[in-house]
């Protein structure tokens, strides 16, 4: 073969990438330890599993229980939330989740154009009482009934009522019935002043005392009474 077979150095092309070393291009290079020969190592003996100490049972948690619950509500609702969430609870048999629902009210007797009537007061208008077991399903029923507004509480975040919140509020106790109001005649049946007769000025059902303008030596004083030792006197015909 002559050297007339062979292109001319200015002619000759290197192959792609050669000019620019493609060799020396490390990310053209394989990962490093692939092909090389890899050092055997003494491969350590297999060490027995250390046996687990027996992990401390945990306490169970307690079960949860029923507690006492504000919802606030559109004025004029309350007894439609209550009968609303009371129909829920009784198409479900959730009874136990949810025990009761209250709006405390305080009955009185109303004399208008000389006519004697029966009313009851809501003693906290806006607001609903739950007596329930809270997790995500009674929150549910409760938040989305209609004329519910939130629960009361910091950021609206439910909060369970103390019980000296519900001691205070009287929810959860018998209601007190109350058959005399503002301006009824009554006579005082024991204590100091038994068989004073006087005028009714103020019923408080909470604390279930009666205030009564009564004379007490030639001169009207208000007393507060025990609703227990005050009779309201019967109108003559």
């Amino acid at each position: 073969m002559s050297s007339a077979d062979f292109p001319d150095s200015d002619d000759f092309e290197a192959p792609i990438g050669d000019e620019e070393g493609w060799l020396s291009d490390e990310s053209q290079l394989p990962p490093e330890g692939v092909g090389e020969a890899v050092p055997e190592e003494e491969v350590p003996a297999p060490v027995a599993e250390a046996a687990k100490p027996a992990e401390a049972e945990a306490d169970p948690e307690p079960p949860p229980t029923l507690q006492w619950y504000v919802a606030h509500t559109f004025a004029g609702y309350e007894n439609k939330v209550k009968a609303n969430i009371e129909k829920i609870v009784e198409n479900r048999g959730m009874h136990e989740l949810i025990h009761e629902v209250a709006v405390p009210v305080q009955e009185a007797i109303e004399i208008k154009n000389g006519k004697t009537k029966a009313i009851q007061r809501k003693i906290y208008p806006g607001y609903v009482f739950l007596h329930m077991i809270m997790n995500g399903d009674t929150w549910y029923i409760v938040r989305n009934t209609r004329g519910v507004t939130s629960f009361v509480g910091p950021g609206s975040k439910y909060v369970p009522l103390s019980e000296d919140e519900v001691k205070a509020l009287g929810i959860g106790e018998p209601d007190t019935i109350v058959r005399m109001a503002e301006g009824d005649i009554v006579r005082v049946t024991s204590g100091p002043f038994s068989e004073s007769i006087g005028t009714v000025k103020e019923v408080n059902a909470k604390k279930r005392t009666v205030t009564v303008l009564l004379s007490v030596f030639g001169r009207v004083s208000p007393l507060e009474l025990d609703l227990a030792i005050v009779s309201k006197e019967e109108e003559s015909s």
